[in-house]
């Protein structure tokens, strides 16, 4: 008993699913087939209808609509979009054909309910047998209004989150499995449907990206390189920055603590896409930066800051810092606020130099509670679609690179990828392969840090 209750629930659902076939009678064996008869053998009519009419609705969904496009979901459609010469008209008529995207979205929603289906038949399976063998001791077999009113009580979690889950489901989990699923596809510019219609081509698209296609695998390994390095460099120049600003100001020796941190914080009053495309106009090669420095006899010619990759790079993660700092600012200084004075007290005492209170209190205290605040810098550096598009639009160009720039990031890659080329299988390759180095990133540091491991001792 212990075992089963150790094991994963959708087994013990399908042990308990094939144990009320093998053991129950007539009726809740027959259930398999009609679901909700046994509600109606064993007069709780209600239950009994809710199942029969799920199944009726399915039927009439699979038949009507559903059906049509699971058959073509194998191979996302055969007939291509045609056009026939109508000599009366003495034009073109376009013929009906097959929408690979129409098939493939609305055959991944077929699925998915198909799935909830099968979810709802093994409970009403469970449900069959239950009813029998609580027939059988005599007890009272529950109705459809008493399971109604456990949901304000005993199930009041399904109530709270029903509503969560359906709305996730319909805006997240069905649009994430269809990219998923386009990455198993050769949908780019080659294949528009409805006049070209795209198929499944397995691992093809993983395979190209991973050194298949030489330039493709050449640019996502530079990409991706430069990608990690961004992400690295804007997380801790702002976090590390921001660290010593607050404890700058935090000094008792400062005065004005409220000015200067008011000075840094209207930063952040300025949108940030209204900085970045001013940051633009200003390090252009005929931006006012440049100019200012002409003028002054710096230098005779105008400074690539956003046109020589090396020097590009470089700008973006300064400019990153103008934007990011103020914010770790405000956190660190919330931390420092919070740190208990009785600890700095002990250390003194103890004959600790600042350098080592800082390295042994401070320090890790912070770290401890903004472990989880840095995989989220991280990570949305990673994703940090703005900065780069808006600063410096993934250039300067280069002929090395797959339609990709020296700054460009994985996202604004696949960004260019969808809207300008059109190359939506690979797209959605550069999208899983972004998910997984930020999920795996993320696990692992986070089981590695303070946060997840001492927790008892910062309690």
């Amino acid at each position: 008993m212990n075992k089963s209750r150790r094991a994963p629930k959708v087994l013990r659902y399908a042990a308990e699913v094939v144990t009320a076939f093998a053991k129950g009678d007539a009726v809740t064996r027959l259930s398999f087939l009609v679901m909700g008869l046994w509600g109606f053998a064993r007069r709780t009519f209600a239950r009994g209808a809710v199942y029969l009419f799920t199944q009726i609705a399915y039927i009439a969904y699979m038949i009507v609509f559903g059906g049509k496009y699971l058959v073509k979901f194998t191979t996302l459609g055969t007939q291509t979009q045609g056009k026939v010469f109508d000599e009366e008209l003495g034009i073109y008529i376009y013929t009906q054909g097959d929408n690979s995207v129409e098939i493939l979205l609305f055959g991944t929603l077929t699925v998915i309910i198909t799935i909830l289906f099968f979810i709802v038949w093994a409970s009403n399976c469970r449900a069959a047998y239950k009813s029998q063998l609580a027939q059988k001791r005599g007890e009272h077999i529950v109705t459809l209004k008493e399971q109604i009113a456990s949901l304000d009580s005993k199930n009041y979690h399904i109530t709270l989150l029903s509503i969560p889950t359906l709305l996730v489901t319909t805006f997240t989990l069905l649009p994430l499995i269809f990219m998923v699923l386009m990455a198993f596809t050769n949908f780019d510019k080659a294949h528009q449907p409805p006049g070209n219609l795209f198929t499944w081509v397995g691992f093809d698209n993983f395979t190209s990206i991973l050194g298949g296609n030489d330039k493709i695998s050449y640019t996502f390994v530079r990409l991706l390189g430069w990608t990690v390095l961004w992400a690295i460099l804007s997380t801790f120049t702002n976090y590390i920055f921001g660290m010593i600003l607050a404890l700058m100001i935090n000094k008792k020796s400062i005065k004005f603590k409220k000015g200067w941190r008011m000075v840094f914080i209207s930063t952040i009053a300025i949108p940030q896409f209204v900085t970045l495309m001013l940051m633009s106009q200003l390090l252009h090669a005929q931006g006012g930066i440049n100019i200012l420095i002409q003028q002054l006899g710096l230098a005779d010619s105008p400074i690539g800051f956003l046109t020589d990759p090396l020097l590009a790079k470089i700008t973006v993660v300064i400019v990153n810092m103008w934007i990011g700092i103020p914010y770790s600012m405000l956190i660190i200084t919330g931390i420092l606020s919070n740190i208990p004075e009785d600890m700095y007290e002990a250390a003194r005492i103890d004959g600790a130099g600042p350098v080592r209170v800082f390295f042994k209190i401070t320090l890790p205290y912070m770290l401890f509670v903004t472990t989880p605040y840095l995989i989220t810098q991280f990570v949305g550096n990673i994703n940090n679609f703005n900065i780069i598009y808006l600063l410096t639009g993934g250039g300067p160009l280069t002929l090395e690179y797959y339609q990709a720039g020296k700054t460009d990031l994985l996202v604004t890659w696949l960004y260019k990828q969808t809207v300008n080329e059109q190359n939506y299988n690979l797209a959605a390759v550069i999208g899983i392969a972004v998910f997984i180095i930020t999920a795996v990133a993320s696990i692992i540091v986070y089981n590695r840090s303070a946060a997840a491991t001492k927790e008892e001792q910062f309690g």
